[in-house]
């Protein structure tokens, strides 16, 4: 009697585990991955070869498929093509923007790049999309709400330029924060720390780097002065329009884009935005 128990109740389990993987495997065949607008193109980086990173990056590390909107154009003001389209991100669910477009300050473009983000589709912005779309003097304070803002607003926070091409030291200022609880602190290679100009009203900093900053020689100078130590928040997170947006400065080089600890900050990042920073996203 207790043995034919003992073996009835050991079915049931068995049964019962069986059910429960089947159902697990059920919920992850119903995750529907994000779909993801990768905007690159531009001055100054190896967007041919980052464009890739990133997508194979993101794509091994949640459920999400990633779209390029890219322009081989190595200008200040590259043709991108989601410019003249407000709708560009029509049946994406985030945008991330990685371009360098530091010379395009036409009004009228810029709040078509805003367009989308202003109606919903959250952002991630990366490295020089903060020195994009810059209207008016953009090494000024700007004053919130205004054109020459407008750009910051949606960032929320104003870079102007950065520093030499030196190591970081990056430290997790937030560590309670939901895409930075589960990330460490690390010191990149070479790479260019981006100053802060203001922080805007309601934005949260999350990482901050340091930098030894060796000073240039100034002619006529035997030797150069001492170096100094440079800080700036390199990773922050906003709400624009009711729509959250993530962003960080780091990113320059094709070693820090494909380094795991980049990729999963972006990755933990481009999910918060989303609101889908949870198990069922992520893959690892």
């Amino acid at each position: 009697m207790k043995k034919s128990f003992i073996k009835s109740i050991g079915r049931t389990l068995g049964a019962l585990a069986i059910a429960s993987l089947a159902f697990s495997s059920q919920a992850a065949d119903k995750v529907v991955p994000l779909r993801v607008l990768l905007v690159t193109g531009g001055c100054c980086h190896d967007y041919v070869a980052q464009k890739d990173i990133l997508k194979q990056g993101l794509e091994a590390r949640a459920h999400v498929v990633v779209d390029h909107a890219h322009t081989p154009d190595k200008t200040t003001n590259p043709p991108l093509p989601i410019y003249g389209n407000p709708d560009y991100a029509k049946g994406y669910d985030v945008v991330i923007h990685d371009e360098c477009a530091a010379a395009m300050a036409d009004v009228k473009t810029v709040e078509g790049v805003l367009h989308p983000h202003k109606n919903g589709i959250p952002g991630v912005n990366l490295h020089c999309a903060m020195h994009s779309y810059r209207v008016g003097n953009h090494r000024e304070p700007t004053k919130p709400g205004t054109e020459a803002s407008m750009w910051f607003d949606y960032l929320g926070l104003q870079s102007s330029g950065h520093g030499p091409k030196e190591p970081m030291s990056i430290t997790f200022s937030d560590k309670n924060h939901p895409v930075t609880k589960t990330l460490k602190d690390w010191k990149t290679g070479p790479e260019e720390l981006y100053n802060n100009v203001q922080i805007m009203p309601g934005t949260k900093a999350l990482a901050e780097a340091t930098q030894i900053q060796k000073p240039r020689k100034k002619k006529g100078e035997k030797e150069a002065g001492e170096p100094t130590e440079a800080k700036a928040v390199v990773a922050w997170a906003n709400e624009y329009h009711g729509t959250r947006v993530f962003s960080t400065t780091v990113g320059h080089y094709n070693e820090t884009v494909s380094d795991d600890r980049y990729l999963d900050l972006v990755t933990r990042g481009l999910l918060w935005s989303c609101k889908k920073l949870n198990k069922d996203y992520l893959k690892k």
